[in-house]
């Protein structure tokens, strides 16, 4: 099966053909770095993460460039209102992305251009539109002419005629219509600026991508990704730049994910609902974040809920605690004859099919997890620890866990030790439920002891209590194994 792409342009999914044979060019529009980022920033990341992983699965080698804005309005303000170089804060919030970034596993890209270091061909990138005779210059500020375009408009869908002045426009009598938007801008005292053929100033927010994309990619690019909030006027600006200075198509698809709301709420400064990455991955997990972003479809609206965040505690536990189990019975003995059980191969072969099936259909990675959890289920129903002298569990156990590492790698899931992990999600749900450890230690204890006494009132009161505190347990031999109820 092709690869199909929903593309925001034609408002239609299409079988996707890239522009040079076995290779994509790959662009998401990074973040503007003045301050943390919420999480609803790293719903992109965290998607075309796993959308560049797939499409190398199947066969294409991607070129994925991801931006930093480094220099803007926002930075400035910040800048000024903290009495340092601008610089200094787009460096310092650059640092803080890269350890949020590292703190998902995710991959590294291609390319991490900062528009400081591309203002030569941004320049550049402005000239050619003018001398193509879609800009004009007033007072050092360069405008791109809109009407010279009949298309623009095209990808949002937005109604040019009845888009009101001031309303997602900027209002300038200078300009020859209000549509037209800047791409340099004078320099203004206490800001960052660069000599240019229009006196010294800095790019305009749309130019940046526009520039570094030529630079990096080619005139031409494949996908460009970024949230939806950008379609308009941003990338529709972007793609008029493209036009303008290259008088070629800009962009082939153009995919956009939705928003985050906090339950059921858009995250905002005046409600208060605004919770950064850094703070959600100290509250609950990173995996727990990438859980929830990735059993949503991209294009769908995900609301972050305590349930939704319940479910991925959940989902994410029972993974792990197939491939703890998958772990030891690894380590079982087995022999040259042993084989991979024929149920499980069977469903793992039929579940690489329908997840196929899926992520080519515009990456329907909410159809992924569900297969994984299917595979989960078929392994866990052969009862693997209780079959250590047969020979066949070593090798299964481990053509299940190679299978969910495969997945895992393309979402940057489940790679973390299975130990590792449950013991870090048990820390978080006892400091989520306000449950003393110590009190779960040493009702454990309590009924270790009267178990061992034969006192059976006494164990059944110390069951009773855990289990009022939330906390299943069970117990082999000597052994006993806990965790907190979702």
């Amino acid at each position: 099966m092709s690869l199909v792409v929903y593309n925001t342009l034609t408002k239609k999914k299409e079988t996707f053909k890239p522009l040079e044979e076995g290779k994509v060019k790959l662009y998401l529009c990074g973040p503007t770095v003045y301050g943390p980022l919420h999480i609803g920033n790293f719903r992109g990341p965290i998607f075309f993460n796993f959308a560049r992983n797939w499409m190398e699965h199947i066969g294409y080698d991607v070129n994925f460039v991801y931006n930093y804005t480094d220099v803007d309005d926002k930075i400035i303000n910040k800048a000024n209102e903290e009495g340092v170089d601008s610089l200094e804060i787009s460096e310092r919030y650059i640092k803080y992305f890269q350890e949020d970034f590292g703190r998902l596993g995710l991959r590294p890209h291609t390319h991490n251009p900062k528009v400081t270091d591309y203002i030569p061909q941004i320049i550049e990138y402005v000239q050619g539109i003018i001398d193509n005779g879609m800009a004009y210059v007033v007072d050092g500020e360069v405008f791109y002419e809109t009407t010279k375009l009949d298309s623009y408009g095209e990808l949002s869908g937005v109604n040019l005629d009845e888009l009101n002045s001031g309303e997602r426009v900027e209002v300038d009598e200078r300009k020859k219509d209000p549509k037209d938007f800047v791409l340099w801008k004078p320099a203004k005292e206490g800001e960052p600026s660069w000599d240019s053929p229009w006196g010294k100033g800095r790019p305009g927010w749309h130019i940046e991508c526009s520039a570094m994309i030529k630079s990096i990619l080619g005139k031409s690019i494949d996908i460009h990704g970024g949230g939806i909030d950008l379609i308009f006027p941003h990338h529709e600006n972007e793609i008029a730049q493209g036009v303008g200075c290259n008088s070629c198509k800009y962009v082939n698809y153009w995919m956009h994910n939705n928003f985050i709301n906090m339950s059921g709420e858009k995250m905002s400064k005046s409600l208060g609902n605004i919770i950064t990455a850094r703070a959600f991955m100290d509250e609950y997990h990173p995996e727990v974040l990438k859980y929830i972003m990735l059993s949503t479809h991209y294009r769908s609206m995900l609301d972050v809920t305590d349930e939704k965040i319940d479910q991925a505690f959940s989902g994410s536990i029972r993974v792990y605690r197939a491939l703890q189990v998958a772990k030891h019975a690894a380590t079982f003995a087995t022999n040259d004859s042993a084989k991979v059980n024929k149920k499980l191969a069977e469903e793992l072969s039929r579940l690489d099919k329908k997840i196929e099936k899926a992520c080519n259909d515009d990456f329907n990675t909410s159809e992924m997890m569900s297969a994984i959890y299917e595979a989960v289920k078929t392994f866990n129903a052969l009862n693997l620890e209780k079959k250590a002298k047969d020979v066949n569990s070593a090798p299964t156990a481990i053509a299940f866990s190679e299978w969910i590492a495969k997945y895992g790698r393309m979402s940057a899931l489940f790679a973390m030790d299975p130990e590792q992990f449950l013991n870090e999600i048990k820390e978080v749900q006892i400091r989520r439920k306000g449950i003393a450890l110590e009190k779960v230690e040493e009702l454990l204890a309590k009924r270790a002891d009267a178990r061992a006494a034969k006192d059976w009132d006494a164990a059944d009161s110390a069951r009773d209590e855990l289990n009022a505190l939330g906390i299943d347990f069970q117990e082999s031999g000597d052994e006993v194994t806990w965790s907190v109820r979702v």
